[in-house]
């Protein structure tokens, strides 16, 4: 790990159905984006890469379904200094969930704006998905991009506009469509699943991540991935396969990485 302060630091502590979380740092702060494991799971995740939550001052919330905000309340009530984002329809949304937490820990970050955090911008954007208003991140810190985009029926062309030429990017690749079509969830849940404000299968992140990548992106992770209608293997095979096909220079113009619900990536400089 370069040990130089003034570099972006990141790992995906959790990613998947199950839960989500990741973590980002700078000289200036330490942050959070999502927080849809329990409490003590992600201070575990948080140990096995040498970090503590006490040291963390921002929770970012992309929405308000419980594999993104389960811990939200319990994090912000059980360490005071960290400052708590979301914009209004996700706060309304998941009040009743999370609990109440003190007013000056509470802050608006509407969707389609960009935030000055000191060393680091934010820019959040609105995706479809069936919740109050979904929205992800990209985080500006001196020339380089950091991307999460997961819980999206689709990505718009403003969207694209945003990620585009990313230093890195968590990106939704949630199921294998025939797996999705031939599993046991009800026709309802599947057509959800498979909808514009559901999430994006294995072949759509891969197309997706042909639409925005560029010469500055070296590493992708895969995210978001069922426990139910995907496999790793598969959903990383299919990626890869995808790219490689359309001759993106995969594993050696970039890394394609996998994720995982119970083990943090290596933290990484950006």
């Amino acid at each position: 790990m370069n040990n130089d302060a003034d570099d972006m630091k990141i790992s995906v502590l959790s990613s998947g159905s199950g839960g989500n979380v990741t973590y980002i740092e700078t000289n200036q702060h330490k942050i959070l984006l999502d927080a849809g494991l329990s409490g003590v799971r992600i201070e575990r995740l948080m140990k096995s890469i040498n970090r503590s939550m006490k040291d963390v001052d921002m929770l970012l919330v992309s929405h308000e379904h419980t594999d993104h905000s389960k811990a939200v309340g319990v994090l912000a009530r059980r360490y005071p200094q960290i400052n708590v984002y979301a914009n209004q329809p996700t706060w309304d949304a998941m009040h009743e969930t999370i609990g109440e937490i003190p007013n000056e820990q509470k802050n608006i970050f509407p969707p389609n704006m960009v935030m000055n955090f000191g060393d680091i911008d934010i820019e959040s954007f609105a995706v479809s998905h069936d919740a109050a208003q979904a929205q992800f991140y990209d985080f500006h810190h001196h020339n380089k991009s950091f991307v999460v985009l997961t819980d999206t029926g689709y990505i718009s062309d403003h969207i694209y506009g945003v990620i585009n030429n990313a230093n890195a990017y968590v990106l939704e690749c949630n199921h294998d469509v025939e797996m999705l079509r031939s599993g046991e969830y009800p026709w309802s849940l599947k057509q959800r699943i498979m909808s514009d404000e559901g999430h994006l299968s294995n072949e759509d992140g891969a197309n997706s991540l042909m639409e925005c990548i560029g010469y500055d992106t070296k590493r992708i992770f895969i995210g978001h991935r069922s426990h139910h209608n995907n496999v790793k293997e598969l959903a990383h095979l299919t990626v890869a396969s995808m790219l490689e096909e359309n001759d993106f220079g995969v594993g050696t113009d970039f890394d394609l990485l996998d994720t995982d619900v119970e083990k943090a990536s290596k933290l990484f400089t950006l």
